[in-house]
């Protein structure tokens, strides 16, 4: 029996209305994804709060096979809507989460914090099984497919953490400076090979290259600029990687860039409209697709001239190292993260002020809205899945 079964039949031992678990669709890893839920953080008229009250933050387990994705399990460990939505990552053998807490509450108030979380996926219950601490601002983290090392973005202080995974064990073994303390790394994608990764800095508008060499991580030497604050990163395989650029926030069109990562070097060749502040930018697992989530609009005040009732998601398929718009839909409000199902016919879309996330469905004649809402406890703020 995969991992995969072994981790989702122990889930469901617990989780109500699940007496036996469904038949995989297929033995492809990814139908496990992983939410981290921000409880300290709410959006009060366009304005980012922390309230006197409020509860744990949380991560919650979804099984994505079957007709309807369902919730199997939801636990306390710290999180932040702080940072990109790639905040959790899962190991290839959907053995263990690791997720980052970048901010702390304090006073109605949020500082830097520099917690990752390991969690055991395999445990009936998923538990906490370690603590580690990285650097301040932990954001985006990655782990190579390989299972043996992952890299997480210090947003707070410019450097990139590098840890050692044995098992379920982590350990920091040092941090890659970048040059640059306002840099502002937001995350760290890696290539499937693990010997290269792609850093976005969002505080000054640039990709860095890193070349891994084992457990040693180095900068390349080579940046790419694909546009006004580059945030969110994700990799289409080895052949292309899409960049999410949030822009200044002002009303604006923003973008997301398409890299080359075939080309020698590596280079920026598109670029692309699609609405304010996307937030999140996701390939499918076989790098047919991509999903962009972008706020819209939906975070501001309601009196601003920007303001829009919804954020959207847009959904675009990958034709040679070009991206097609394939559809769009409404979502929630301050939406973060997106992940695919690794048949690509289900989309999970995180709404941090509705509490959810929201369920569509994909197939040729673009993305549509199932209806579904998985309920949280708290704001879902980063998603994730195995890679394939």
């Amino acid at each position: 029996m995969k991992l995969t079964t072994l981790a989702l039949a122990a889930t469901c031992a617990f989780a109500a209305g699940c007496a036996s678990a469904p038949p995989p669709a297929t033995a492809t890893r990814g139908w496990l994804a992983v939410s981290a839920n921000d409880n300290k953080s709410v959006l009060d008229n366009g304005v980012t709060k922390t309230p006197a009250q409020y509860g744990p933050d949380t991560l919650a387990v979804i099984d994505m096979r079957g007709p309807q994705p369902r919730l199997v399990a939801e636990i306390e460990v710290p999180a932040t809507v702080v940072g990109p939505p790639f905040a959790v990552a899962v190991a290839a053998d959907e053995s263990i989460a690791l997720v980052t807490s970048g901010k702390r509450a304090f006073n109605e108030t949020t500082l830097p914090d520099n917690v990752l979380s390991v969690v055991d996926l395999q445990a009936s219950p998923p538990r906490l099984i370690q603590t580690v601490y990285v650097g301040a601002g932990a954001a985006g983290v990655s782990i190579n497919r390989q299972g043996t090392l992952a890299l997480v973005a210090n947003r707070d202080e410019g450097t990139v953490s590098v840890l050692r995974i044995k098992g379920k064990a982590v350990e920091h073994l040092g941090k890659v400076a970048l040059g640059n303390e306002k840099s502002g790394p937001s995350h760290v994608a890696l290539m499937p090979d693990g010997k290269t990764a792609y850093v976005s800095r969002d505080g000054d508008h640039r990709v860095s290259m890193l070349a891994i060499d084992g457990e040693t991580v180095t900068l390349a030497k080579r940046d790419l600029y694909a546009g006004q604050r580059p945030y969110a990163i994700d990799l289409c395989g080895g052949e292309i990687g899409v960049v999410g650029n949030v822009g200044q926030g002002n009303g604006d069109e923003d973008t997301v860039s398409v890299i080359d990562l075939q080309a020698t070097p590596p280079r920026v060749i598109d670029t692309i409209s699609v609405g304010q502040t996307p937030e999140g930018a996701v390939c499918s697992p076989d790098g047919r697709y991509v999903a962009v989530t972008a706020m819209s609009g939906s975070n501001k005040a309601s009196a601003s001239p920007f303001y829009r009732a919804k954020g959207r998601v847009v959904v675009f398929r990958v034709e040679g190292k070009r991206l097609v718009k394939h559809g769009e839909a409404d979502v929630g409000n301050w939406s973060q993260g997106a992940v695919f199902s690794p048949d690509n016919r289900t989309l999970l879309v995180q709404n941090m002020v509705q509490k959810d996330i929201q369920v569509f469905a994909i197939d040729e004649r673009g993305v549509h809205d199932t209806g579904q809402r998985i309920v949280l406890k708290a704001g879902p703020a980063s998603i994730r899945a195995a890679a394939q």
